[in-house]
């Protein structure tokens, strides 16, 4: 595996950047600086409610000729209260709309969870009997289209992808789920390679987890490569998922962080050093409480949402 992993390839082709620009509460004045500095994969979701903000600034960026559209891998995601058949078709329209787009270059179902429109009494009555290749069906139709380049899911566990796998006419091109150097997700991340899936990580480095004793940042053998090969120990994290073969998220509101997480393609970490990795105790910081419910008409428990990868 070479030093450079500036793109991965799909499995219809395309090639993916490694390193996106997650647009979660992202000002839109970051989404200008990325793309100026070089930034070519965008994520979005119409959950985050900024979509519209960011058409605007993709507007701007090829009016000014700063880029052109097929320079950019553009992302978005469908949301849970979208997942009826008839819904799908809509939402993406609907994100086409707000990005100003014609089409996506990818387009993931954001999570298994399948929710009703509307507001409802109680939290767990919002949710609904998952049906995830109903809803992939529709996907497919999307793909089928044109409007959408590439086809995927998110936050779906290896029995999940598997169980969808063996009826999907397309196969998802990624997975976007959690994943980084304490939560390495090897179970997965080997059923996606035996598939041809990729997989895309995200995580907020800086996230302090009880279980964990803190943080991502504080775990002691990204101290220990960090200091080997005078690299800051975010630059660890991040370049330990591309050498993995994941494409990564990553999350900023500061412009020198914008540029300083693009600076890692001219160096590797060493095999000797990647073996440390393996004795990192693995602790899921993303969990889902809120959206499992005994009561619940959807997943009930974590062991249910997550099918044991816990």
């Amino acid at each position: 595996m070479g030093n450079n992993l500036k793109y991965f390839e799909l499995n219809t082709g395309a090639k993916i950047p490694s390193i996106a620009l997650g647009t979660y509460a992202t000002p839109p004045h970051i989404v200008v600086a990325a793309i100026k500095l070089g930034y070519r994969h965008i994520d979005c979701a119409h959950i985050y409610q900024n979509e519209k903000q960011i058409g605007q600034v993709l507007k701007q960026l090829f009016e000014e000729g700063v880029v052109k559209r097929e320079e950019l891998f553009i992302t978005s995601k469908l949301w849970n209260y979208d997942h009826e058949a008839e819904d799908v078709p809509k939402a993406l329209d609907r994100t086409l709309a707000d990005l100003q787009l014609d089409y996506l270059d990818l387009y993931l179902i954001h999570s298994p969870v399948k929710e009703k429109k509307g507001p409802v009494n109680n939290a767990f009555e919002k949710f609904l009997p998952p049906d995830i290749p109903g809803t992939w069906k529709a996907m497919e139709a999307l793909y089928d289209s044109g409007k959408v380049r590439a086809i995927g899911v998110s936050n779906l566990s290896t029995k999940k992808l598997q169980d969808l796998s063996e009826v999907a006419c397309v196969l998802p091109a990624v997975n976007q789920v959690e994943c980084h150097p304490m939560w390495q997700q090897e179970k997965l991340h080997k059923f996606c390679e035996s598939k041809g899936i990729h997989l895309t990580g995200y995580t907020k480095l800086g996230t302090q987890c009880p279980e964990a004793n803190g943080g991502i940042l504080e775990e002691p053998v990204l101290s220990l490569v960090a200091e080997k090969l005078g690299k800051s120990r975010a630059k660890i994290a991040l370049r330990w998922s591309i050498q993995m073969g994941h494409s990564i998220l990553t999350i900023t509101s500061r412009e020198e962080m914008l540029k300083e997480n693009l600076d890692l393609f001219d160096w590797s970490i060493p095999e000797d050093l990647i073996s440390k990795f393996s004795e990192i105790k693995q602790v899921k910081f993303v969990k889902g409480m809120s959206i499992v419910h005994e009561k619940s008409a959807g997943y009930k428990t974590l062991e249910e949402l997550w099918d044991g990868e816990l």
